[in-house]
């Protein structure tokens, strides 16, 4: 069994998550339950569990708070964390920067199951834990331009500098990172996912399998269809309904 604190100030969400667990997720072991702050602080101190299931807003604080009040005690996050929120665009970026799992309200029974799916393959894992303090990070600053990125892969979850990673490539559902003095690092989400997350770090989709760091591009060639030339010596192909878009970009560099 996976020992789990259940965090919220509405007790008929907590109600309601419990039976969503015991018939979706019955892996799961409620160890705990908190509706603040504080309390959410003393029963994760207390309890130590395996997974916190985590709201982001409560009546005397955010879960951000628990967060912050939990490492600061112990030095560092031992437990895996889901948080459940409403529609909050920015928290939900730095979800996705952090590598970190979020249901949205109501939860969904299906992605409840491919987060809980994902955690018994974590559990099993060592983890440092340290993208949760690569979110904190983010929230504490309040800056909406990341600067850094975790990929959970099959090993675990690595960070990485944004300005460091070169190309990315569809395989599939998955997408391979290649980055800068690091081999290549193969992560089970799709390129489509990654567009959207690095599009305004200067990333550029050239091609259905190729999105690109423009920073690293150092050709840009016409003959044979279009192709670019990467820093890593890639020449990647480029769509035809991209070129003119990528011609416009670089007349602008």
């Amino acid at each position: 069994m996976i020992s789990a604190v259940l965090v919220d100030d509405d007790k008929n969400l907590r109600n309601g998550m419990k039976k969503l667990l015991a018939r979706f997720a019955p892996s799961i072991s409620i160890v705990g339950e908190a509706d603040s702050v504080a309390t959410g602080v003393a029963v994760i101190q207390r309890s130590q569990p395996q997974v916190v299931f985590l709201d982001i807003q409560l009546n005397d604080g955010t879960g951000f708070d628990i967060l912050e009040k939990v490492a600061a005690a112990n030095q560092t996050i031992s437990s895996n964390i889901v948080f459940i929120t409403a529609h909050e665009q920015y928290a939900i970026k730095a979800f996705r920067f952090s590598a970190l799992d979020f249901l949205l309200k109501p939860v969904d029974p299906e992605e409840l199951q491919k987060v809980i799916e994902k955690i018994k393959s974590v559990v099993q894992k060592k983890s440092d834990f340290s993208h949760i303090d690569l979110l904190l990070e983010n929230i504490r600053k309040n800056v909406d331009n990341f600067k850094r990125i975790a990929l959970s892969t099959s090993d675990g979850i690595h960070l990485f500098d944004i300005s460091n990673i070169i190309r990315c490539e569809s395989e599939d559902n998955y997408t391979k990172f290649y980055i800068e003095d690091h081999k290549p690092v193969l992560i089970s989400k799709t390129l489509k996912e990654y567009e959207e997350l690095l599009g305004e770090h200067n990333f550029e989709r050239i091609h259905q399998s190729h999105l690109i760091n423009l920073n690293y591009l150092k050709s840009y060639i016409k003959k044979d269809g279009g192709y670019v030339v990467m820093a890593d010596g890639s020449r990647l192909p480029i769509s035809q309904r991209k070129r003119e878009r990528l011609q416009t970009i670089l007349k602008t560099m």
